[in-house]
């Protein structure tokens, strides 16, 4: 006998798709509950998502009745989308729903200059994949033991314009990812990366990391420990073979500005002059000028890996300096490995591998407080003679 309370399946030529409201949450969470054993999304998570988050919520209704959603977020100072959460009610599966819903949701992405889409969806969801699939996402990685029951997710992406990629190469060549594991080590961890591309022997480990923090760091900053400055960050590379391209807009002592003590000051003004009195004695081609989108280029065609500071404000609403990896550039976005991954900004990993940066915010961010300064290295292989 057919169950009577049970309401009827919606008629899918009453398909709509619109933003989510507030009020929409009951059903959304009705939708997680009849959807998802584990890692549901909560009111609260939907509450803030929907009124205070840097994210869009699209749903799917029908006869009054949300019969599927999907949201997506925004990193701000980046070009890249994440698909958040996707899920179809699934008393009402084979209206079309999931297909309308992920189109609409790529032309939102696409309205806000994104270049991708990537998103992380259960390794046993065969529905979901095959989806995605047809849709043409593509699998980049794995994460295993990713949900609460240990199930592994596949990391997919879509490209939303031309060029777009999660390949992570510079000039065809495989950049790795390592992501910092202090708030200090931004410097050694970009170098790590540009040297492991460069040459598949070196060991990422975290030994190296400090290894490397040692050898670069500026000594102060603000609080806390110091950063790494450029000048540091190329003779360390230097020391362990590798060719340096060092541009500079100021050869003056970095980041000064950051510290207000006259005696941290005058520490790292004699930090900087060990520096390059030692630079004096290298190979290392100190060029004193900013790099430019033709140096950069010039550079990923050559198989070279630039590294780049910014000021993590556009990215982060903080100001500090930070180092990142360049992995290769279009004529509308910079791809770059960011190594800081923030729990708080709903980050994980796979958010700052070979992210697009459109080429003007890129230009914004890649100088560093009031002295706008600019610095990059551009790392090669020493060719063998």
């Amino acid at each position: 006998m057919p169950d009577l309370t049970a309401p009827s399946r919606p008629d899918a030529a009453a398909l709509v798709i619109r933003p989510a409201f507030t009020s929409d949450i009951p059903q959304l969470l009705r939708i997680e509950s009849d959807s998802f054993a584990t890692d549901r999304l909560t009111r609260r998570r939907f509450q803030h998502l929907l009124t205070r988050g840097h994210a869009r919520c699209l749903v799917a209704v029908a006869d009054e009745r949300v019969v599927g959603y999907g949201l997506v977020l925004f990193h701000t100072g980046t070009s890249l989308a994440r698909l958040y959460s996707f899920a179809i009610d699934p008393a009402c599966r084979g209206l079309g729903a999931g297909r309308r819903l992920l189109t609409a949701i790529e032309a939102t992405a696409r309205a806000e200059g994104c270049g991708s889409l990537r998103l992380e969806v259960r390794r046993d969801n065969d529905g979901a994949l095959a989806l995605y699939q047809r849709h043409g996402y593509r699998e980049f990685g794995v994460y295993t033991d990713y949900y609460e029951d240990h199930m592994a997710a596949s990391r997919l992406e879509k490209p939303l314009a031309p060029g777009v990629g999660s390949e992570g190469t510079a000039g065809g060549r495989a950049v790795p990812y390592y992501r910092q594991t202090l708030d200090f080590t931004c410097g050694p961890a970009a170098l790590m990366m540009a040297m492991k591309a460069l040459d598949p022997t070196v060991e990422l480990s975290r030994q190296l990391e400090l290894r490397l923090w040692r050898e670069s760091t500026t000594i102060f900053m603000t609080s806390g420990h110091g950063g790494c400055g450029p000048h540091g960050l190329a003779l360390a590379a230097w020391r362990r073979g590798f060719a340096v391209d060092l541009f500079l807009s100021d050869d003056g002592p970095p980041f000064l500005d950051s510290v207000r003590s006259d005696e941290k000051k005058e520490v790292i003004r004699l930090v900087h002059e060990d520096f390059t009195a030692i630079i004096a004695g290298t190979d290392i081609n100190l060029i004193p000028h900013p790099l430019t989108p033709t140096d950069l280029a010039s550079a990923i065609d050559d198989g070279a890996i630039p590294i780049v500071l910014i000021s993590s404000y556009r990215i982060y609403r903080e100001k500090f300096p930070h180092w990142i990896v360049v992995t290769d550039a279009d004529d509308t976005f910079i791809y770059t490995h960011d190594p800081l991954v923030s729990g708080s900004h709903h980050q994980s990993d796979f958010d700052r591998i070979h992210m697009p940066i459109a080429k003007k915010d890129f230009e914004h961010m890649a100088r560093y407080g009031k002295a706008q300064l600019r610095a990059s290295l551009i790392l090669r292989a020493r060719s063998v003679t």
